[in-house]
């Protein structure tokens, strides 16, 4: 009995790591897609050179929260992801020198941006419900 238990909780443990493995190579790829989207957005539509980097950074943020939380339903990492999103994209309406530095950085103005735009919450939206989507159809379809 005591080994039916182990065994399980190690099963268990097992499947949480692969799940937390996926989602890691998840992030790695959408971080080297949106970095491609900008690099030769020469290359895209319009449309889709001005929209990608968001809707794929949005993308990230949600596969993120489902690494950090793999024990966690889906929809808790679907919230966290608008939480974190839409606050980074309001945080752009504050606009002190000591941030704006930040912001001057690669780093900063990759993770916090630069100016608030309303479109961007679409963008965000549309990366968070896309992700979702393919969360749920290809990565825990069990």
């Amino acid at each position: 009995m005591v080994m039916q238990m182990f065994s399980k909780n190690k099963h268990t443990n097992r499947s949480y790591l692969k799940l937390r493995i996926t989602y890691l190579i998840a992030v790695v790829i959408t971080i080297l897609l949106g970095l491609a989207s900008r690099k030769f957005s020469h290359l895209l539509l319009p449309f889709l050179a001005e929209n990608t980097g968001d809707v794929l950074w949005a993308m990230m943020v949600y596969y993120g929260f489902r690494f950090l939380l793999v024990r966690k339903s889906l929809y808790t990492s679907l919230l966290l992801s608008f939480l974190f999103s839409f606050g980074i994209e309001f945080s752009q309406l504050y606009q002190e020198d000591w941030i704006n530095q930040i912001r001057g950085t690669l780093l900063g103005a990759l993770i916090l941006g630069k100016g608030y735009l309303t479109v961007d919450l679409i963008r965000y939206t549309t990366g968070i419900v896309m992700a979702t989507i393919l969360d749920k159809v290809i990565l825990i379809q069990k």
